[in-house]
């Protein structure tokens, strides 16, 4: 899940609306602007390529959200939801490709998965990224879920150094407790990594750790996706007044 949502400098009026994909064409949308992103702009080895499409075999098992320009009906932002039913007919989550999740057994049935989270260049703002939590919030609340799981990703362009360094960064005030620790399959080699340098924490990762969730243990190194991935834990009881208020306003 690449942590693409920077918000530009200044914000545009616009009109977004927010809604789950309904027909394969919807879905094609969805894969359309992960290509462009994950494999145009950051350089992603995708399957798919030649179809300009990113498309995984979890795609089938998800809801898929979208964040549409009402003035030129144009997809903006996604973001793929997998439920607890779904990733038993998908064989298992996502995040179990790169993490060891045994610890987290006594919590399948009531987990539920976001990932594969992008914004086009042109709408990284934070009325683009409102959208994307409000519609997933209003989907969580929904649908009864009592935990947010997902891999959030860090660039490695520079080898590593930055992604070790938000790790330290944030790590020691957000880690989970102990019986909800993953490991990682590829581990980030963070003791061969600079880990001080100055960094600025990647918004989506602030936003979730600003709603109350753990990172559940060391970084994943992707190598197709060229980024280090995070694993987000997030109680959906740990979710403060202030912020419920928030982000979770479409829900209420």
């Amino acid at each position: 899940m690449l942590d693409l949502l920077h918000p530009s400098a200044a914000t545009p009026v616009r009109s977004l609306s927010c809604d789950l994909a309904r027909t394969h064409a919807e879905l094609e949308e969805a894969q359309r602007i992960r290509y462009q992103v994950f494999g145009v702009e950051m350089g992603a080895k995708l399957p798919s390529a030649a179809a300009g499409l990113d498309i995984d075999r979890f795609d089938r098992f998800c809801d898929h959200l979208l964040v549409r320009d009402q003035c030129n009906n144009k997809v903006v932002g996604t973001y793929r939801i997998l439920s607890p039913e779904q990733a038993c007919m998908a064989g298992g989550y996502y995040s179990e490709t790169e993490f060891d999740m045994t610890r987290l057994q006594h919590l399948r049935g009531r987990m539920a998965e976001v990932g594969r989270s992008c914004v086009d260049v042109h709408y990284r703002d934070g009325a683009t990224i409102a959208q994307l939590w409000s519609g997933l919030a209003e989907y969580i609340t929904k649908n009864n879920h009592e935990y947010v799981i997902g891999c959030a990703s860090i660039s490695m362009n520079d080898g590593g150094h930055y992604a070790a360094s938000v790790f330290n960064k944030i790590y020691k005030l957000h880690a989970s407790p102990e019986e909800f620790r993953v490991t990682p399959h590829c581990r980030l080699p963070i003791e061969s990594l600079e880990q001080n340098l100055d960094v600025i924490i990647p918004p989506l990762i602030k936003s979730y750790l600003r709603m109350g969730a753990y990172i559940a243990g060391e970084p994943a190194c992707d190598p197709e996706f060229n980024c280090a991935d995070l694993f987000i834990l997030l109680p959906v009881s740990r979710i403060s007044a202030r912020v419920t208020k928030h982000f979770l306003r479409r829900a209420s």
